[in-house]
């Protein structure tokens, strides 16, 4: 079975605009990697849990907020490395300059020995769906496109 993740993409609007909020992942393999890297917070489905469960947990995780409101569910895409992503709206608002995201540890520099600290996530943004196209993963597109279709100011 594929991997799968899931994760929320948080709307809102300002003046009758529509918003999106994306994260750009953290580390240092992501460092110089910006228009197409962006993605919805999500993370990997664990064995024992829901989909919509690790939709809620990543989120958390990642951006250190907890959105509330009518979770509406986008269809599931598949991205290049065979993983499924399950995502769902929800209208909120958060200050994308103070997130919180938990941390990996990986070896770094490669072979130096030294154990290194990176935010799973290093950034969040507010993007216009214009940007957002620019932005987020070829793959995570449609969850945009739908976004527009079933929501209005």
């Amino acid at each position: 079975m594929a991997t799968q993740s899931a994760g929320l993409l948080l709307y809102r609007f300002t003046e009758k605009k529509l918003e999106v909020l994306l994260v750009h992942p953290g580390g240092p393999f992501f460092r110089n990697k910006d228009k197409g890297w962006w993605t919805v917070p999500k993370g990997e489905v664990m064995a024992d849990e829901q989909a919509f469960d690790t939709a809620l947990r990543e989120f958390k995780e990642e951006t250190g907020y907890l959105p509330e409101g009518e979770f509406k569910p986008l269809k599931s895409v598949l991205q290049k490395g065979g993983k499924v992503v399950h995502c769902w709206a929800v209208l909120g608002d958060l200050d994308a300059s103070h997130i919180a995201s938990n941390t990996f540890t990986i070896e770094w520099p490669p072979k130096s020995g030294k154990m290194t600290d990176f935010p799973e996530v290093d950034q969040a943004r507010w993007f216009s769906l214009t940007e957002a196209r620019i932005y987020i993963n070829e793959r995570q597109q449609s969850f945009l496109a739908e976004l527009e279709n079933v929501v209005k100011p």
